[in-house]
């Protein structure tokens, strides 16, 4: 089995003009999207996917975010039905997905179980927003290690110098930086205080690549992410212009929109 965090450092490495990864939420617009969206997403030249895990109870998911979670759960979307739908399409993709989902949801799922099944399915990695260090620590660093898994943690502009070190030692595959300190979906403005913070992350001399997410929408923003860091994450902005009659289309719009085909990383 190919070691997800070997895809995911592959990546970085192709992508020159900065890594491109799209939140999209697992059951929507309909049940039945997932696998189309990632197929699409992939046509259009995005470098990774993020699969969020619908849940009832989202502690940094921005309005968009969680009325398309609250949908896809009406539609009957599950992690079990999520997992099998990436495993039905993962020999047609070439790029990493990540999964995310909270810390509850893995635990219902049952903690070594989801992340046996989510790596057989061809999770590359996950972002668990509400795990804590120490419990990854003693309960699961392990087992990411021996299934080949990435993990990453999220840093924001509170965090000290001594807790991004320690965050990104236990990172694997990319450090999460939040813009600013706030859910997704809210917007972002870099001024001089955004600006300071990049530059005293990026002064730490840490491991991992980072990507940036929360507020991330537009061309401009994503292109100053990628001037301050390895690439950037959009979620809110996306979910919001899928139309559910013409996925292909409202994709290849979007993706047009924040990067053209001149600059697809090959």
């Amino acid at each position: 089995m190919r070691r997800g965090v070997d895809r995911i450092a592959e990546c970085f490495d192709r992508a020159q003009d900065g890594v491109l990864n799209i939140y999209v939420t697992a059951g929507y617009p309909h049940a039945e999207a997932l696998p189309e969206l990632l197929l699409e997403l992939q046509n259009q030249g995005v470098d990774m996917v993020e699969v969020g895990f619908p849940f009832s109870d989202p502690l940094a998911d921005g309005p968009v975010i969680q009325k398309s979670s609250q949908k896809a759960l009406e539609e009957g979307m599950t992690v079990r039905k999520a997992v099998e739908q990436l495993a039905s399409v993962r020999s047609q993709l070439r790029i990493p997905v990540i999964g995310m989902a909270y810390f509850n949801q893995i635990m219902q799922y049952g903690s070594l179980k989801f992340l046996e099944d989510a790596a057989k399915a061809g999770f590359d990695g996950l972002i668990i927003p509400d795990l804590p260090p120490s419990v990854y620590r003693k309960e699961l660093e392990t087992e990411f290690d021996r299934l080949g898994l990435g993990i990453s943690f999220l840093i924001s502009p509170q965090s000290s110098a001594k807790r991004v070190k320690e965050l990104d030692s236990l990172s694997r595959g990319f450090l999460y930086m939040v813009a600013d300190y706030s859910v997704t979906g809210a917007s972002l403005n870099v001024g001089e205080k955004q600006k300071a913070y990049y530059d005293r992350i990026n002064q730490l001399g840490l491991e991992n690549p980072k990507l940036i997410g929360f507020g991330v929408s537009t061309r401009s923003n994503f292109e100053d992410c990628c001037a301050h860091a390895q690439g950037a994450i959009i979620g809110s902005a996306f979910i919001q212009s899928l139309k559910a009659d013409d996925l292909k289309g409202s994709v290849e719009a979007f993706v047009q929109e924040i990067r053209p085909h001149s600059f697809i990383n090959q």
